[in-house]
C-alpha cells in the first residue's frame, strides 16, 4: 500500500514528523546554496575562475620543471624554469585574487639551486589562494545537495499524493452502498459484452482479412475505443493483394505452409509470409477486447462518452440485437443512482481483505494526515 511505502521510505515516522523533516533538510539545503553562493560573491565568481586557472597553470608549470630543475639537476632546466615563470606571474592580471603569492615566488625561486622543500614552500604560500578557489567547489557541492534534497521532496510529495488519492478511494467506496441492485447494472454489461465478443469471433473468422483490419483501422477515428493500430506492411498486404479477400484464420494457416506448398494458394508467397507470418502476434491477439465494457464499468462521465464512440463502431459489423445491447447499456449508464450502483459494483470487485479491515479501522485521519504532509512539502518546494 502506498501509505506503506511512504513510511517506510520514512523510517516509519508519522507522516508530520516525516514531512516537517524533509522540509527542514530543504530549508538547510537551500540556506547552504545561498551561504556558500556568498562566499563567493564576496571575492568574485569570475575572480575565482580566473584564480583557479592560474593555480592549474603554476601546477602544470611545477609538474614540468621539479624533477629536473632541483638538487643537482639539469641547469638548462632550471633557467628555463626560471624564464617561464617569470612570464606567467608576469601574465596574471593586476587584480587576481592573491596575485601577491604569486609574486613571491619570482623571490622564492631567486636562487642558484632549487630543492624540494622549496617547491613545498611555494605550495604552501599559495594556500589561501586553493582555499579561496575552493569555494567554488563548496558552492557546486552545496547545489548537488540541494537538488538531491529537492528531488527527496518533490518524490516524498508524489508519494503523500498517491495516498491521499488511495484513502480517498477507501473512503469512498466505504460509504458505498453494499445492498445496492448491482445486477441491475450487471446484467445489461455481461449481455452486450459477450454477444460484442461472439460477434466480433464471428466477423474476425468469416470476414475478408481487409474488412476486418479496415474496421480496426476505422476505429483509430474513435480513441476511446482503443484497438492497436494495424501494422503498415500488413495494411498494405491485405488491401493490395487477392489474398486479402481471404478471412484471416485462413491467413495464418497459409503463412505455416512451405514456400512450395503456398504457392499453389496465393501469388507471391513471400510477400504473404512476411506480412502475415511477420505480424502473426498482432493477429492472434486481435479480439473484442477493446469493444467490451468490462466489470466494474469505468465511471460515468469517461464511460458514457466511450460507448458513444463504441456504438459507432459496432454498428459497422455486428447485428441488431448486439447495438440494442449496447444501447441497453447506456441507458443504464444513464440512470440516476449510476454512481451508486457502480461504487457498490467496484467496492464488492476491488477490495481486498486488507482493504476491507483499514476502512472497518477508519481512514479519516489517516487520509487528513497525507493531506496535512504533502501541502507541507508543496509549500516547502514553492518556498524554496
Amino acid at each position: 500500500m502506498p501509505d506503506a511505502h511512504v513510511a517506510s521510505d520514512a523510517g516509519d515516522a508519522a507522516p508530520a514528523a516525516d514531512a516537517d523533516a524533509l522540509a527542514a533538510d530543504l530549508e538547510a539545503a537551500a540556506d547552504a546554496v545561498a551561504d556558500a553562493r556568498d562566499r563567493v560573491d564576496d571575492v568574485g565568481e569570475t575572480e575565482l575562475r580566473a584564480l583557479r586557472d592560474a593555480l592549474d597553470g603554476l601546477d602544470r608549470l611545477f609538474d614540468q620543471y621539479e624533477a629536473d630543475a632541483t638538487g643537482t639537476g639539469d641547469f638548462q632546466s632550471y633557467i628555463a624554469f626560471q624564464d617561464d615563470l617569470v612570464a606567467f606571474v608576469e601574465d596574471l592580471d593586476d587584480d587576481l585574487p592573491e596575485r601577491e603569492a604569486f609574486e613571491s615566488l619570482l623571490d622564492l625561486f631567486k636562487k642558484r639551486r632549487l630543492s624540494e622543500s622549496d617547491f613545498a614552500e611555494a605550495r604552501g604560500r599559495l594556500a589561501d589562494a586553493r582555499d579561496l578557489v575552493g569555494r567554488l567547489d563548496d558552492l557546486r557541492d552545496a547545489r548537488a545537495e540541494y537538488s538531491e534534497v529537492r528531488k527527496r521532496a518533490a518524490e516524498r510529495a508524489d508519494e503523500y499524493a498517491d495516498e491521499v488519492a488511495r484513502l480517498e478511494r477507501l473512503r469512498r467506496l466505504g460509504d458505498a452502498d453494499l445492498d445496492a441492485p448491482t445486477d441491475e447494472l450487471r446484467d445489461p454489461i455481461q449481455r452486450y459484452d459477450g454477444a460484442v465478443r461472439e460477434a466480433f469471433r464471428e466477423f474476425r473468422s468469416s470476414a475478408p482479412a481487409r474488412d476486418v483490419l479496415g474496421l480496426v483501422e476505422t476505429a483509430r477515428a474513435y480513441p476511446l475505443v482503443g484497438f492497436d493500430p494495424v501494422p503498415d506492411d500488413l495494411a498494405s498486404f491485405v488491401a493490395a493483394r487477392d489474398a486479402g479477400a481471404e478471412p484471416i484464420p485462413q491467413l495464418l494457416e497459409y503463412a505455416d505452409y512451405s514456400p512450395s506448398k503456398l504457392d499453389h494458394y496465393v501469388g507471391e508467397p513471400s510477400a504473404l509470409k512476411r506480412a502475415v507470418g511477420g505480424n502473426r502476434t498482432y493477429l492472434d491477439r486481435l479480439d473484442a477486447a477493446p469493444l467490451t465494457v468490462g466489470w466494474p464499468p469505468a465511471p460515468a462521465d469517461e464511460l458514457r462518452h466511450r460507448l458513444d464512440e463504441l456504438v459507432s463502431v459496432v454498428a459497422r459489423f455486428a447485428g441488431e440485437d448486439v447495438v440494442a445491447a449496447l444501447h441497453d447499456v447506456r441507458e443504464a449508464v444513464r440512470r440516476d443512482d449510476y454512481r451508486r450502483l457502480r461504487d457498490a459494483a467496484v467496492a464488492e470487485h476491488e477490495l481486498t481483505d486488507a482493504e476491507k479491515r483499514e476502512i472497518e479501522a477508519g481512514v479519516g485521519d489517516d487520509l487528513a494526515a497525507a493531506r496535512a504532509a504533502e501541502r507541507r512539502l508543496r509549500d516547502a518546494l514553492a518556498e524554496h
